[in-house]
């Protein structure tokens, strides 16, 4: 009879498997993957920006946004998906001998370039929607806000907030792997990423929505009518912009994220379990398991 739940050393030997099948991945169906992915994350972005748009307390808006925002890892593990953020412990399997660098490489350019245009792709669905009127166009000058917040954060800050992110993020990943029904899978996703969004960290692939769509809002001078409202400055509107979504947010967020989930959470396992134990018969497990 299969376990119901895998042990932490269990769920370690496991993603050593997962790692060389993701990196043996073919091209054509990483990358579509990829793109559901970013679109199930940017989904779950703007499902959160709605609802909490008009909130005044900054922790009743983060505490609501959380419960919604878990929802996109949930669709990322349930319906299948290749997340950036997740494939960080692909560094398990590296470590472990069993895949090659060269192939977390590849498999970390092509997740993120699809997971990019997956994210700015429901940017542009929601834009052409008109939803962002929504509130006599609150919601447009909340998107606008958002963005500008994204971009206006320092290297450091943003570094280390995407550490803190991905940290959770990957550690949802780890137990819902160890997971072997769906509603347990869903259980070990939920809190962590209810955590992460509470707290204010960043994540790459969810601000890849969030700063695309502050981009096209600001083509709405409606919307932008809306932001100011908000406190939003002219000055910091001209420094919204596709430069500063990489250079002041997405790069160092990224970098974060690959320490938080690679370092933190894949490399702290693989040194407590895996470690010269690659001869423990204990630890092979055997048959597939779904995880991003």
């Amino acid at each position: 009879m299969e376990k119901l739940i895998l042990s932490p050393p269990e769920i370690a030997a496991e993603f050593i498997e997962i790692g060389a099948k993701k990196t043996g991945s073919k091209a054509r169906g990483l990358l579509i993957l990829s793109i559901l992915a970013g679109a199930f994350i940017a989904l779950a972005s703007q499902g959160s920006s709605y609802a909490i748009h008009n909130i005044q307390s900054v922790g009743l808006a983060k505490t609501l946004a959380g419960a919604l925002f878990a929802a996109g890892l949930i669709l990322v593990v349930a319906a299948g998906g290749e997340l950036f953020t997740g494939n960080s412990l692909i560094i398990i399997s590296c470590l472990s001998g069993r895949s090659r660098w060269s192939g977390l490489l590849r498999n970390w350019f092509l997740v993120y370039l699809g997971n990019l245009i997956g994210a700015v792709l429901v940017a542009f669905l929601v834009y052409r929607s008109g939803q962002w009127n929504a509130s006599d166009g609150a919601l447009g000058g909340f998107t606008i806000k958002t963005a500008v917040y994204k971009t206006g954060l320092s290297f450091e800050s943003a570094f280390f907030l995407g550490i803190l992110c991905n940290w959770l993020v990957c550690l949802a990943v780890w137990m819902s792997a160890g997971a072997r029904d769906m509603a347990g899978k869903i259980l070990a996703i939920f809190f962590p990423i209810w955590l992460f969004i509470t707290s204010g960290f960043e994540h790459s692939i969810a601000n890849m929505y969030y700063i695309a769509a502050g981009i096209i809002a600001k083509s709405d001078p409606a919307w932008v009518q809306a932001a100011e409202s908000m406190g939003v400055s002219a000055e910091k509107l001209e420094t919204l912009n596709i430069v500063t979504m990489f250079t002041k947010n997405l790069i160092p967020v990224t970098l974060g994220n690959i320490a938080g989930g690679a370092l933190f959470v894949g490399m702290s396992y693989w040194l407590a379990y895996l470690y010269q134990e690659r001869s423990r018969p204990d630890l092979k497990i055997r048959g597939k398991q779904n995880a991003v």
